[in-house]
């Protein structure tokens, strides 16, 4: 029987593609700030976007006018509140102060810095343009909340009726931001708890809020009257 050939002698190993540095990654500025009148025009769109992604555009009524008359009535978290998330590839200029020198600032803005390995493409920068020009920031979701209060615990908290993130700005911990916004300033007003609801079928948000520490709620349903069937109360006579 002929010898068994000798084994081929190794290859070599190629070496590993070098990591872009760090240096290299591009930053993605992030604040959330207290919402103002004149950002309804962002809001409202948002909206819409969010009724769209939620299949429920054809609920949704809400209008400039509707909105610009009921959101902004009461001081921020006594109320409705809104927190608007915005984004820019420059850092942020510091927002004007007060018209009340004196005034203690209601909510401190809350700047974070992203470092993306890609850059984002936003076919919508234009329409949701904030700011002065040549800022490059953008409006890049919200969250829309307010007060409620719990028996049980005996203290108020804050309902989260909206969080929403632009698709293009989605998973990238914006949403967690908008979120962690919420909470920290329930825990620093001595609130209970933060609520808010989820569809069942958004199984992406479903885990995200249980990556964060939320529990869901399954033995809990929705119970809703509004329309034909909350105008039938108006004229009972009691």
């Amino acid at each position: 029987m002929a010898a068994a050939a000798p084994p081929p002698p190794p290859s070599e190993v190629p070496e590993m593609p070098e990591l872009a540095p760090p240096s290299s990654r591009r930053p993605l500025f992030a604040r959330v700030r207290l919402a103002a009148p004149s950002d309804v025009p962002h809001i409202r769109r948002m909206i819409h976007q969010m009724a769209v992604f939620e299949r429920l555009a054809d609920h949704c009524t809400a209008t400039e006018a509707s909105l610009s008359s009921t959101l902004f009535n009461s001081p921020p978290f006594q109320s409705f509140t809104v927190l608007l998330l915005e984004v820019s590839h420059l850092p942020f200029a510091p927002l004007p102060p007060p018209q009340n020198p004196t005034a203690v600032p209601a909510f401190a803005p809350i700047v974070h810095t992203i470092n993306l390995d890609l850059p984002i493409e936003d076919p919508e920068t234009q329409i949701f343009a904030s700011g002065a020009e040549g800022s490059g920031a953008v409006v890049a979701g919200f969250v829309l909340f307010f007060p409620n209060y719990s028996t049980f615990l005996a203290k108020p908290g804050f309902y989260v009726e909206d969080l929403f993130v632009r698709e293009c700005y989605r998973r990238k911990g914006l949403g967690r931001m908008l979120l962690t916004a919420v909470a920290s300033q329930a825990a620093r007003m001595g609130y209970g708890r933060v609520e808010w609801v989820v569809l069942d079928w958004n199984v992406n948000a479903i885990k995200f809020y249980e990556e964060m520490g939320a529990k869901i709620l399954q033995d809990w349903r929705i119970c809703r009257l509004t329309g034909e069937a909350l105008s039938a109360f108006a004229n009972i006579d009691y």
